[in-house]
C-alpha cells in the first residue's frame, strides 16, 4: 500500500536523482546539465519571494483609464460612474487629492483607493444594489438602460442610483438573469 509519503519519497527520488541525469533526447544532455550550462552561460539570477498577500491581491485588481480618481468631498472617489467612501477620506488632507484606485470586477460594491500609504476598502453609496455584482453585468445594465432612455427620447444620464434603480427592478433581473442563462 502507497502512502503519502511514500509517493512523496518516490517521486523526489525519480524526480531528482534518475530523471535529472538521464540523457534527454531534445536536449542532447541531461536536464541536470542543462541546467548548469544555463547558469554558467547567463550567471545566477536571485529570486524574490512575493507574498500573495491582501496588498498583493488588491495590486493585481484593474484600475481606471486614469489609474486615479479625485477624492469628492463628501462623496468619495469616482470609479466607473459610481462614488465609492471610506472614513479616511474625513481627513482635510486627503479631500480634494487625487489617488491611485482599483476596483474589484467581481463585486461592484467595492473598490480600493491608495491613502496615506494604505490600500483602503471603500463601499460603494448603493452598495446593496451592487454587491456581488460583475463588472459585465454593470456594463450590460448600463447598456441596456442608454438603450431604453433613446427609445423613449428622453437624455442620456445614467449615474449610480438610476443604475441601482434599474438592478433592482424587475426587468433589470430579468435582463440579467438571462445574459447569465447566456453566458
Amino acid at each position: 500500500v502507497w502512502t503519502l509519503e511514500c509517493l512523496y519519497e518516490y517521486f523526489c527520488v525519480w524526480s531528482y536523482e534518475i530523471y535529472d541525469q538521464l540523457q534527454h533526447s531534445t536536449l542532447g544532455q541531461s536536464p541536470c546539465e542543462a541546467y548548469l550550462a544555463g547558469l554558467t552561460a547567463t550567471g545566477l539570477r536571485p529570486n524574490r519571494r512575493v507574498a500573495y498577500d491582501e496588498n498583493f491581491r488588491i495590486l493585481m485588481l484593474p484600475t481606471t483609464k486614469r489609474g486615479q480618481a479625485k477624492v469628492m468631498p463628501g462623496q468619495g472617489v469616482k470609479v466607473n460612474y459610481v462614488y465609492y467612501w471610506c472614513d479616511a477620506f474625513r481627513q482635510p488632507v486627503v479631500e480634494g487629492a487625487v489617488v491611485p484606485v482599483r476596483y474589484d470586477p467581481f463585486n461592484s460594491g467595492i473598490a480600493y483607493a491608495y491613502v496615506n500609504g494604505l490600500w483602503e476598502r471603500c463601499i460603494s453609496e448603493h452598495y446593496a444594489a451592487f454587491q456581488g455584482r460583475t463588472e459585465r453585468e454593470m456594463a450590460i445594465a448600463t447598456a441596456t438602460l442608454r438603450r431604453q432612455k433613446r427609445l423613449d427620447r428622453q437624455q442620456v444620464n445614467i449615474n449610480a442610483q438610476t443604475l441601482a434603480a434599474f438592478l433592482a427592478s424587475v426587468e433589470g433581473q430579468e435582463v440579467l438573469l438571462e445574459q447569465q442563462l447566456k453566458d
